[in-house]
């Protein structure tokens, strides 16, 4: 992870000093603030756009006191400071962590994840949004997500100066040429932090599984619940609103990879796991995954079953 987000800072600053030294306005102090004001200025509002999109409410203490004592018991385990309980009404199950020093740390939780999952399940997946709080991944994918933001407003910016015949550049250069590069280096940067997100995922869906007893379970069914609820159509409908759309690297899941797969009906929670897990990935899935916020959930299972060992050997 540390060496994705190295390539992901190196290569920003060496796509921004190409586009820059071009226009022969180079200037490393200000490219500097640029990256660091945007990254600041979107860290810091976060909070405010996901609640405003999700149409998320504190719940005080007097209110699902059972998910509130699940919450403080699973980050007493993590030793880490309860975060605020936060509760969005939408339909389709999901649940993030987020926040900022504005507003300290949050863990949401939609009302369709109470719906469908069990308390142990509740308990997994909050394990999980606690992984991400303890990594810090907040910030980091806050951070290196605007970075490609950066190169895909100056490429359209350019190709539009270029359409309306407003582009002036020195040593000949047309704004096309620039426009071009800077979409270019948006796309790479975007897989680069893309896979980061998957990896970041992964050590989230460990720390669940370590923190929560009998956790690699829970967060398997769970997880194999989602893909069911997905391939139904439900998460699809819901996901595919414009509150849904903007933050999809906090969520537990993907919404628009969850379910592509096929699952028969099963009986219990272990047969359950188990059919997701010895599902094949199927080509279409693999291509899909590459451009997702988070692992194919067939190889997210595969991962915390193989797990189950090594946990229960850790004294």
């Amino acid at each position: 992870m540390l060496g994705t987000v190295t390539l992901v800072i190196g290569a920003t600053t060496l796509f921004l000093a190409i586009v820059l030294a071009y226009l022969q306005i180079f200037d490393i102090v200000t490219m500097l603030v640029l990256v660091v004001a945007f990254s600041l200025i979107q860290w810091l509002i976060a909070p405010y756009l996901v609640n405003m999109m999700y149409r998320v409410k504190e719940v005080p203490q007097g209110q699902l006191t059972s998910v509130h004592s699940i919450l403080e018991s699973v980050a007493q385990k993590a030793g880490l400071k309860v975060p605020k309980l936060m509760l969005s009404p939408l339909p389709a199950p999901n649940a993030f962590a987020y926040g900022s020093p504005l507003t300290g740390s949050r863990v949401c939780v939609t009302q369709g994840l109470l719906n469908l999952l069990e308390p142990g399940e509740v308990e997994a997946v909050l394990g999980h949004e606690l992984g991400h709080l303890r990594h810090r991944d907040v910030q980091i994918m806050m951070f290196v997500s605007v970075l490609p933001a950066i190169f895909y407003y100056i490429g359209w910016s350019m190709m539009w100066s270029n359409l309306t015949g407003n582009s002036r550049t020195n040593n000949g250069g047309s704004a096309a040429a620039i426009g071009a590069l800077a979409l270019a280096a948006y796309f790479i940067l975007n897989i680069l932090v893309l896979g980061l997100s998957r990896e970041r995922e992964l050590f989230a869906d460990r720390h669940g599984a370590e923190v929560v007893d009998d956790g690699a379970d829970k967060l398997s069914s769970a997880l194999a619940k989602l893909d069911i609820y997905g391939r139904r159509g439900a998460t699809s409908r819901a996901s595919r609103s414009p509150q849904t759309m903007g933050f999809k690297s906090l969520l537990i899941v993907d919404p628009d990879t969850a379910g592509r797969g096929q699952t028969q009906f099963a009986h219990n929670e272990q047969e359950l796991i188990e059919q997701v897990a010895n599902r094949k990935i199927s080509g279409t899935e693999k291509v899909f995954e590459l451009f997702s916020t988070h692992p194919n959930i067939v190889k997210r299972i595969r991962i915390l079953q193989a797990m189950k060992p090594r946990i229960r050997a850790t004294p």
